[in-house]
């Protein structure tokens, strides 16, 4: 059977983001997807309007359920919700220390809506940090997970609360004609990137990303290799996104 990922992970009705983007961009990276579903979101392709979480006894009887069942080389989560659903995933990879790890923190969705409580979760997150074989923090995230507005200086303090790697996604810079993303490892830039920015928002563009790096290590890459797939294959699935609603949030087409 195909290496599996493990997604924590929260229900988007929309298809756009969450546990659907996670099981399509793991799909097409080669590997299998297995689902621990942390919440069910209310919300569509535009806006987010509130969710309800999983229980932490619920979530990990869905890992559990499954860990054993298979061949699972990589854990990956997005949406928590909770700070118990934050220990409760810390407490599963405590209990598998050979899987690897991608650490999406999802604090808000691309709409602005709430996918939690930010300062809970913030302080929350310092227990998952040491955890992560990579962090794949936005340029908002990673100011609001370390409090630093200077970007070298909250991604050294990303290292300095643990972290062994750290992509970095420059999406929500200001930055008209490119977007641009640097990988750490160690504390040390190993590679940037810079692509064209194509026009308009994108809904679970993020979690495509994380999903894809997850499948790619899984599959035995290695981080700088995984990251640079998944930058390539998502680049495409962007500029083919399909428009739900005229002036809105596009979905990726990742199929």
């Amino acid at each position: 059977m195909r290496p599996t990922v493990l997604c924590f992970s929260g229900l988007d009705p929309s298809g756009g983001a969450g546990l659907q983007a996670d099981i399509e961009a793991i799909g097409q990276s080669g590997a299998h997807a297995a689902i621990a579903c942390t919440a069910l979101t209310i919300q569509n392709s535009q806006q987010v309007f509130g969710f309800e979480a999983t229980s932490k006894d619920l979530l990990l009887a869905q890992a559990n359920a499954v860990v054993n069942d298979l061949p699972i080389k990589v854990v990956k989560s997005g949406m928590l919700g909770t700070t118990d659903n934050i220990a409760a995933l810390a407490e599963f990879l405590r209990a598998h220390p050979d899987f690897q790890y991608v650490l999406d923190p999802v604090l808000v969705a691309n709409s602005g809506g709430s996918l939690g409580n930010q300062a809970t979760l913030v302080k929350a997150f310092v227990e998952l940090i040491p955890l992560a074989t990579i962090l794949t923090p936005n340029t908002v995230e990673l100011r609001a997970l370390t409090g630093c507005e200077d970007l070298d200086q909250a991604t050294q303090k990303l290292f300095e609360m643990g972290a062994k790697a750290v992509l970095v996604k420059g999406g929500h810079e200001d930055t008209p004609t490119y977007i641009r993303n640097a990988l750490y490892i160690n504390g040390d830039i190993i590679s940037e990137t810079k692509c064209p920015r194509l026009e308009g928002e994108y809904h679970g563009s993020g979690c495509s990303l994380a999903s894809f790096i997850a499948g790619r290590l899984a599959q035995g890459d290695q981080i700088k290799n995984a990251v640079h797939h998944a930058e390539t294959w998502l680049f495409g699935v962007l500029k083919r996104a399909e428009i739900p609603v005229e002036g809105g949030q596009r979905i990726p087409k990742r199929f």
